[in-house]
């Protein structure tokens, strides 16, 4: 009895809280690779989680091949899932950065573009992964977020 009534309470509290799934237009369709660019659940605030975006321009996923051109994207890609739910890169509360073959010459790059998006400090927490490959071919970085929005 006391575990139905743990499992009947743990699904009141997770139906209550409204969840949003979002793959923003601009983007590619992410749902044929098992996931959404971005999720959120409703608290007092709404937390927004949103997948590894790498330096794959458009719909298309079209892939430089300079680290700072897809350095760029990646965090312009951050940006347009931000503005999905109208928030700006200071709501970003945490930063996963995955870097293939990751070197001083790529963490410089990464610093000056990082500024370029994020104008007023401080950063958000962030864990910087060296990694010798992501998911596809040519993929030099790819970065995922947490952001709130308070109520």
């Amino acid at each position: 009895m006391k575990h139905l009534l743990f499992t009947l309470f743990s699904l009141c509290a997770f139906t209550a809280k409204a969840q949003t799934f979002k793959n923003p237009q601009s983007l590619f369709d992410p749902t044929p690779y098992g996931f959404s660019h971005s999720s959120s659940v409703s608290t007092p605030g709404e937390l927004v989680y949103i997948s590894g975006q790498s330096g794959g321009l458009g719909k298309d996923h079209i892939l430089s091949n300079s680290f700072r051109e897809q350095t760029q994207v990646a965090l312009q890609n951050i940006v347009t899932v931000l503005g999905s739910y109208n928030l700006k890169p200071e709501n970003v509360m945490k930063l996963t950065i995955l870097i293939v073959d990751h070197s001083a010459e790529k963490l410089k790059i990464w610093n000056e573009e990082i500024t370029k998006v994020w104008k007023n400090k401080p950063f958000p927490a962030s864990t910087l992964i060296p990694v010798p490959k992501l998911a596809i071919d040519g993929m030099l970085i790819e970065v995922d977020a947490v952001a709130f929005k308070a109520e």
